[in-house]
């Protein structure tokens, strides 16, 4: 695959992006904002947004999020017809869909995305890419993009990438706020932070985390065998010693959410 290659954005993942396809081989052209931040990479640096566009066979959008890509590509939407753009900007299911439209409407076609990866891990055998939009377009981009991470269809929605992705990394922040509440209250109480993170909380997060994505639930019911009676007031100890080790109260926020649930189906 010899297509070229342009990215809008050479932040930290639009840097990581670029990088991964060019050590694949990719001819590569980048925009950004502030000029001068290809330094290092090896990539063709545009002058301009058009002139990035003109010369990629398709484009990867990489912009901070739904706003900045729409007023970068606003003054030349008019010039766009025919163009194949790939947005891997973080944003909500609506404004993937409502961006959709609106470049449709500029005769564009536009792959959505989310990236599964942050800018270290992009081009590992671990990163992924959720894509969604029409299945001949992703069809056609996955084996160009495939460098920076295996490329996954999530269906023809534009929206439903930029879902996958919201979702997935609710998913992340709440493990990430259990793991930093775990390790504050250890280390109010004296204990040692990085032998618990090592041989305590390392291994028993990843032991449980099978049992928590498949028992994952949209209702507001808990199985009978999980007793949400007992486990409301295993809750209630936990907020209890977290109160006592003099841990903030803003980060037991994932055990009252816990609670709440608990105590509504115990009820």
């Amino acid at each position: 695959m010899n297509e070229h290659v342009s990215i809008l954005g050479l932040g930290a993942m639009g840097r990581a992006l670029a990088s991964a396809l060019l050590a694949a081989g990719r001819e590569v052209t980048v925009w950004n904002r502030t000029p001068g931040k290809a330094g290092g990479l090896g990539a063709r640096e545009a002058s301009s947004v058009e002139e990035a566009i003109e010369a990629g066979d398709l484009t990867v959008v990489c912009l901070l999020d739904d706003a900045s890509v729409r007023e970068t590509l606003a003054p030349v939407a008019p010039k766009l017809d025919g163009a194949t753009l790939v947005n891997l900007t973080s944003g909500s299911a609506r404004q993937a869909r409502r961006l959709a439209g609106w470049l449709d409407g500029h005769g564009v076609r536009l792959l959505a995305g989310g990236i599964m990866a942050v800018p270290p891990t992009v081009g590992t055998d671990g990163a992924f890419i959720l894509y969604s939009g029409a299945r001949d377009l992703f069809d056609r981009v996955a084996p160009v993009l495939a460098p920076i991470g295996r490329p996954q269809w999530v269906g023809a929605d534009p929206g439903f990438a930029a879902l996958y992705d919201m979702a997935a990394l609710s998913g992340m922040y709440g493990m990430s706020a259990g793991a930093d509440h775990a390790v504050t209250m250890v280390h109010r109480e004296g204990g040692d932070v990085e032998a618990f993170k090592r041989e305590v909380l390392g291994p028993w997060m990843e032991q449980m985390l099978p049992f928590m994505v498949g028992g994952a639930d949209m209702s507001e019911s808990v199985p009978e065998e999980y007793n949400p009676a007992m486990q409301a007031t295993g809750l209630e100890n936990m907020l209890a010693a977290s109160q006592e080790a003099g841990v903030p109260e803003d980060l037991a926020g994932h055990l009252r959410a816990s609670l709440w649930r608990m105590r509504r189906a115990a009820a």
